[in-house]
């Protein structure tokens, strides 16, 4: 398995696969970690999550130029990664012990009855290339802290940013193998979920994995979080402040240059606005710097593989093909690494890539419709239901249109974002379970109900 740079195409590393016996070593060192690590006081975890946050501050440079060389994020936005998962484990270093306190319930006169909530032992995360950082730490910073352990299947192409990962917890403190990772395969996730020493899985990426880990989960009764795929809907109202409805539309279709689940995808706009918006998000896109992603000013990196690069294009040429105009771009740069130029895809048909599928990379798909009516029902014509932002000068109106739309987070003039505050979930294809704030800390926790009341005799 290689580590390859998108940007030179050069390989960067290669890495021997784990055979069985040393992948079930690595499950035996967990479950064993779980059994002292979960007796931890959680003020004792908290402290070693802070410490991972100074780690993670007082190396930010090495931490963003790996991510960089090794999936082709902007040098600037690899950064605030980095940076940003500081911030989450600083969050839950302050907050976990009240998230995870017990309840207290006054279920009956003379009983006294809580809820406690207890971890439940090695969690399996699998892992994407295009947030290798933040999508491993919003699992680890507060699952780590509730008292299990993980276990890391990351993307082959980031198997060095598994790595760093570790190092990050050793350099915190944090005691052996309470957090490690495996170079396996894909194929071989589906054995390690089978696996008696699991006790759950979580798992970023496509729909079809999704599906994939749900069914090998089930059979076993375990826990899962799934957050998959995309096609997220932007939303641009009759009344919608357009030069901001531009400007952050493209910052929100070209993050991490177009390779994002939340990305806005499907620009739905108001006939009565229509060419305004079109205009200006078009000349925002043609002043986008493509280029060397090491290089401060560079807006677009390159896509993370090759094969990425011609599904892409694939899908751009078939919708076109189908009917859909070039209203600009389509081609991939002629120079080494894998560089798409920002594409902008109008008059689309249904049934073609544009309008069904998710665009992972910065290609925009936009549409004309009537009414609020119409864009609502577009917006909600897909299998995903990931992320959504409705653009408005009235908000009232904005909130409103909040609960017609099939997403699990709606935004109003604001780009779809996670934040370690807030409850971040899909719905439909877009999958199920709770990442982030007070609500994703206790998705790998056993609820458990105590109830305790004197023997009669006592209380005489």
């Amino acid at each position: 398995m290689k580590s390859i740079n998108p940007a030179t195409e050069d390989v960067i590393e290669t890495y021997d696969e784990y055979d069985e016996a040393t992948a079930d070593a690595h499950l035996d060192d967990a479950q064993l970690a779980f059994e002292s690590w979960r007796e931890r006081p959680i003020e004792s975890r908290e402290s070693l999550l802070a410490n991972v946050a100074d780690v993670l501050s007082d190396n930010m440079d090495e931490y963003a130029n790996l991510i960089t060389e090794e999936m082709g994020k902007p040098i600037d936005q690899a950064r605030a990664e980095v940076d940003k998962c500081a911030w989450l484990c600083e969050y839950y270093a302050e907050r976990a012990s009240g998230f995870l306190q017990d309840e207290h319930i006054g279920a009956a006169p003379g009983a006294r009855t809580y809820v406690s909530y207890e971890p439940i032992g090695p969690v399996l995360a699998v892992m994407p290339w295009n947030y290798p950082f933040w999508q491993v730490f919003r699992f680890a910073a507060p699952h780590l802290t509730a008292g299990n352990v993980g276990i890391l299947k990351h993307a082959p192409n980031v198997f060095g940013c598994a790595q760093a990962i570790e190092s990050v917890f050793e350099r915190a403190g944090y005691p052996e193998d309470v957090f490690s990772s495996l170079q396996v395969p894909a194929e071989g996730v589906e054995r390690i979920i089978e696996d008696d020493r699991i006790a759950g899985v979580t798992l970023t990426g496509s729909t079809r994995a999704g599906r994939a880990v749900a069914e090998t989960s089930g059979r076993e009764l375990k826990p899962t979080v799934l957050e998959l795929g995309g096609s997220d809907p932007f939303i641009v109202l009759d009344d919608a402040p357009i030069e901001q409805a531009a400007e952050v539309g493209v910052q929100a279709r070209t993050q991490n240059s177009g390779q994002s689940c939340i990305a806005a995808k499907r620009f739905i706009v108001h006939e009565g606005v229509y060419d305004e918006f079109l205009d200006q998000y078009t000349e925002e896109m043609r002043s986008l710097t493509i280029g060397d992603p090491a290089d401060e000013t560079t807006d677009i990196g390159p896509l993370a593989r090759a094969d990425l690069l011609e599904t892409l294009h694939e899908q751009v040429t078939e919708s076109v093909e189908a009917g859909a105009t070039l209203h600009l771009g389509g081609q991939s740069l002629d120079r080494p690494g894998h560089f798409y130029e920002p594409t902008i895809l109008t008059d689309i048909p249904e049934d073609t890539p544009a309008a069904e599928e998710e665009l992972f990379g910065p290609v925009a798909a936009v549409f004309e419709v009537e009414s609020e009516q119409e864009a609502i029902q577009v917006a909600n014509d897909t299998q995903f239901g990931l992320g959504a932002s409705v653009w408005t000068t009235d908000t009232e109106r904005g909130e409103a249109l909040t609960g017609k739309i099939d997403a699990g987070n709606v935004f109003v003039n604001h780009l779809v974002a996670s934040d370690p505050r807030v409850p971040f979930s899909g719905t439909k294809a877009s999958g199920y379970g709770t990442e982030l704030s007070r609500h994703g800390i206790r998705e790998f926790v056993t609820e458990k109900t105590v109830w305790i009341e004197e023997p009669e005799d006592e209380k005489k």
